[in-house]
């Protein structure tokens, strides 16, 4: 019995594993349990190995890499098609062990452990933004309540708050809440500027990183994130693709000849294109204040601006693609592609 293909569902304790051969006959089933994963494999000849992109997906990409195997992790909703019945940890397994061989299948490229962490310090300081505009919020409401009224910010509360606890005629046991959600919203604050601290550490010491944050609307935050994302750019065939898995392309719509495009697919990581396009924002606000003849000043004669931030985000998607896969290349705002037929 010679397993060519195995597919894995991964799961928290209890594994479920099919296999198949040459021929595509099922050879194996089986359940391990998470203890026991590690000794089956390094005990079998290398094959493929499919996994759904999901929790350890990545760590266990790594570590049945480094026994010799060739692991190939893809999105579940690539998966889901080969699904033929119910859904269960079996069903799953087969499925993914039949997508793994499809020719025109498209895979997620297994993260590093510096990757990871990395994600992970963009994860907390994401986490910690959002409780921290919670709290403010929070506050601001519970003002409302007594008539005081605070502009939306975190700088307005920092400014007001103290005076407000201070000079109003506030309960006192009022006063010792908001005194506490106040202490609570700096350690927050705090904590994220400790998190962009870090950031900006591995930003230094990165070659691309730094590269990346030479392009106008990428800065530190964005670079750092986009290096620990892609990984190897030219797992990518070229700036399109790496662009629509950003989710930064029309989705379609087409059928019978006709061609409809609509908004943007939204597809691949909703955090990346955010910053993309938030970035893309500051750039056309500086765009606005110095009318020239520009690309960016053209399109925005003609088009709302959040149609040309997110034409603008997609150019530096594709700009990023250049740049990650070509070591030498640095950005240049004047540059020019060379006419066809140069």
């Amino acid at each position: 019995m010679i397993i060519t293909t195995i597919g894995i569902d991964l799961a928290k304790n209890v594994f479920q594993i099919h296999g198949v051969d040459a021929h595509g006959n099922a050879v194996l089933r089986k359940k391990l349990d998470r203890s026991k994963m590690a000794a089956f494999f390094i005990r079998l000849q290398p094959c493929l190995i499919g996994m759904e992109a999901c929790g350890s997906a990545h760590y266990w990409g790594r570590k049945l890499s480094a026994m010799g195997h060739t692991v190939k992790v893809m999105a579940p909703q690539f998966v889901k098609p080969y699904v033929k019945t119910n859904k269960n940890g079996a069903a799953d397994a087969e499925a993914i062990c039949e997508a793994v061989d499809r020719p025109n299948m498209r895979f997620v490229p297994i993260k590093t452990d510096e990757q990871q962490a990395v994600l992970s310090l963009h994860r907390v300081r994401q986490s910690f933004i959002k409780v921290r505009t919670a709290q403010a919020n929070q506050i601001r409401g519970l003002l409302s309540e007594f008539g005081i009224i605070i502009a939306q910010g975190i700088t307005n509360i920092a400014k007001r708050l103290p005076e407000v606890m201070e000079k109003s005629d506030l309960p006192p046991s009022f006063r010792d809440l908001l005194q506490r959600l106040y202490n609570h919203l700096k350690d927050i604050d705090k904590q994220v500027d400790e998190m962009d601290e870090k950031i900006q550490q591995w930003h230094r010491s990165s070659e691309a990183s730094r590269k990346l944050a030479e392009i106008p609307g990428i800065g530190p935050i964005t670079a750092t994130a986009l290096v620990a994302s892609i990984g190897d750019a030219k797992n990518f065939e070229n700036g399109r693709q790496l662009a629509a898995w950003l989710g930064l392309v029309p989705r379609q719509h087409s059928s019978g000849g006709k061609s409809v495009l609509l908004g943007i697919s939204k597809r691949g990581d909703t955090y990346l294109r955010t910053l993309l396009i938030h970035g893309a924002r500051a750039v056309i606000r500086f765009a606005e204040a110095k009318p020239s003849t520009t690309w960016l000043n053209k399109l925005l004669g003609r088009r709302n601006k959040n149609v040309a931030a997110v034409a603008l985000a997609n150019k530096n998607a594709r700009v990023v693609w250049a740049l990650l896969t070509r070591d030498e290349q640095r950005f240049r705002s004047d540059y020019a592609p060379s006419p066809a037929g140069a």
